[in-house]
């Protein structure tokens, strides 16, 4: 079983940063603009991140929520310009500029040195222009028209996290996420399911920064079902 080291929510800061507003103003804009980069560029290929502290004793999934009740993973699609990048680089990009300091975010192909990688957790498909996704290319399909690849990342021990003004960040714990299509839909809530392959190590502040030599493991799996909310608009 692969593993994977997780430390607490309260050893990073956040603050904010010009906003990054969104491509499209509606769900039926972002699969028009889809359908039209499809007739030119062919499949898209996408890319989402997985942030994971832990609070109480049970690991967080960071996620932005965007209004009252959308939520989704940093990340986003490959673009034309970094269409040579495969999805491990691409995943980092897209991090820097969404949650890095300012003078990394606004520097095009920058790559913050923090983000780590543990591994791919799962593929989606969407085999039309529609917003339904499955982790698989139904048999009837050819060319399906968009890839998502999500990724886990690994978090150094301490981190400065600067988010969009326009988003808020949240962390949501997994106890939270599991079979709650309703609420964070069938890829969120399918989280706990791709992440049950790793076991993760919770771990305690280090005593002196930067020091991991005295950190304890902690074996709680249960947390409370509360989501803190970290930064960004109301």
């Amino acid at each position: 079983m692969n593993t994977a080291s997780v430390y607490p929510l309260a050893n990073y800061t956040f603050g904010t940063k010009e906003a990054q507003p969104e491509e499209d103003t509606s769900v039926t804009a972002r699969m028009d603009r889809l359908e039209k980069d499809f007739s030119v560029n062919g499949m898209r290929r996408s890319v989402d991140a997985v942030l994971v502290v832990h609070d109480h004793g049970h690991p967080h999934v960071l996620m932005f929520q965007i209004a009252a009740q959308f939520y989704k993973l940093p990340g986003g699609y490959i673009k034309k310009e970094d269409e040579a990048d495969d999805e491990a680089t691409a995943v980092k990009k897209i991090l820097t500029k969404q949650l890095s300091a300012e003078h990394l975010s606004a520097t095009d192909g920058a790559i913050d040195p923090d983000w780590g990688l543990e591994g791919c957790l799962s593929t989606w498909w969407r085999p039309n222009f529609e917003t339904f996704m499955y982790p698989y290319v139904p048999p009837h399909v050819s060319h399906p028209k968009e890839r998502r690849q999500v990724w886990l990342m690994r978090l150094p021990p301490r981190k400065s996290l600067v988010v969009p003004q326009n988003m808020r960040l949240v962390a949501v714990p997994l106890i939270e996420l599991y079979d709650n299509t309703s609420r964070y839909g069938a890829q969120l809530s399918a989280l706990p399911h791709a992440m049950s392959n790793w076991s993760f190590t919770l771990l305690r502040n280090p005593t002196v920064k930067g020091d991991e030599s005295e950190e304890g493991k902690e074996e709680d799996i249960m947390g409370a079902t509360n989501q803190p909310s970290i930064t960004g608009s109301a």
